[in-house]
């Protein structure tokens, strides 16, 4: 009995749903206006800004020193001491006091640079991303007005219709 109810239902669920569908066709109506609307949105546009910034490079220290200041001054104050004396013994004399002194100032310029205030200082490009706001205005869509059968309606759409709009007529009786 209960399978005779629900099949009865489902039939007439089903003419009923027929009869709505046959009554629903699509027809063309004149547009009279499609005004468009706009909405004013901020955009954020993203830039990117780079400047030079002068940093501290590292300190020097007496392990990443060459010693070439140290040699180079103890060879040529030799050679000033050798070209100063007169005879072999004050030649000899005269290399090995020039290439002492030479050697000491060699490593006064070494430990000058190793002074904790020696920094060295490097340009460097710094940037970064700043973001820039502005408002704008963007179409949102079209408010568009149409008339069928001598009566206005008004209804929002996406885009622009053009001079006519498609729309569906469905009839349904009253009961």
């Amino acid at each position: 009995m209960k399978q005779k109810i629900a099949a009865a239902t489902a039939a007439t669920l089903s003419l009923i749903a027929l009869n709505a569908a046959a009554a629903t066709r699509f027809e063309y109506a004149d547009v009279v206006a499609a005004t468009p609307i706009y909405r004013v949105v901020q955009v954020s546009t993203p830039q990117e800004q780079c400047w030079q910034e002068e940093v501290a490079g590292d300190r020097y220290s007496r392990r990443n020193q060459s010693n070439t200041p140290v040699l180079v001054s103890t060879i040529i104050g030799g050679a000033i001491g050798n070209a100063v004396g007169h005879n072999k013994s004050n030649q000899r004399v005269g290399a090995v006091l020039g290439a002492m002194l030479g050697h000491s100032i060699g490593r006064d310029i070494v430990r000058n640079r190793n002074q904790p205030g020696y920094v060295e200082y490097e340009t460097v490009q710094r940037c970064d991303t700043v973001y820039e706001q502005h408002e704008e205005e963007r179409l949102v869509g079209y408010q568009v007005t149409y008339l069928f059968n001598g009566e206005e309606y008004s209804i929002r759409t996406d885009s622009d219709p053009g001079n006519q709009i498609r729309i569906r007529v469905s009839v349904q009786p009253v009961l």
